[in-house]
């Protein structure tokens, strides 16, 4: 499946419409498929996806070879801090994520 061009479903008023175009570019352990637009065309960045929610097309891409770090790892998002009861009425002072610079030097060398 790696190479696949695949068509992203799109879901409005419980129907699906025609979604993004994005180039599968292989299967995860977890099961999802990483896919890419490529960002600098379309604007899809790497991405895992069920697929349940992808179309799959008959033609075939010539993939240069992926580096080893695109692993599910790398989309595992830091655990939300608890907060006590003198905290929860605090002002919330938590930071908005950012996108790291590591996944960002992936997304450019895909």
């Amino acid at each position: 499946i790696n190479g696949v061009p695949l068509r992203r479903k799109q879901w409005y008023q419980r129907r699906v419409r025609g979604g993004k175009r994005v180039v599968c570019l292989k299967q995860l352990p977890s099961g999802l498929l990483l896919v890419t637009g490529p960002y600098k065309i379309n604007g899809v960045p790497l991405r895992r996806v069920d697929q349940a929610y992808v179309i799959a097309t008959s033609t075939k891409v010539e993939l240069p070879a992926l580096p080893d770090s695109l692993t599910d790892g790398l989309f595992k998002r830091k655990p939300k801090p608890t907060k006590n009861e003198k905290e929860m009425f605090v002002e919330n002072t938590a930071e908005d994520p950012k996108i790291s610079a590591e996944k960002i030097a992936l997304q450019k060398e895909v």
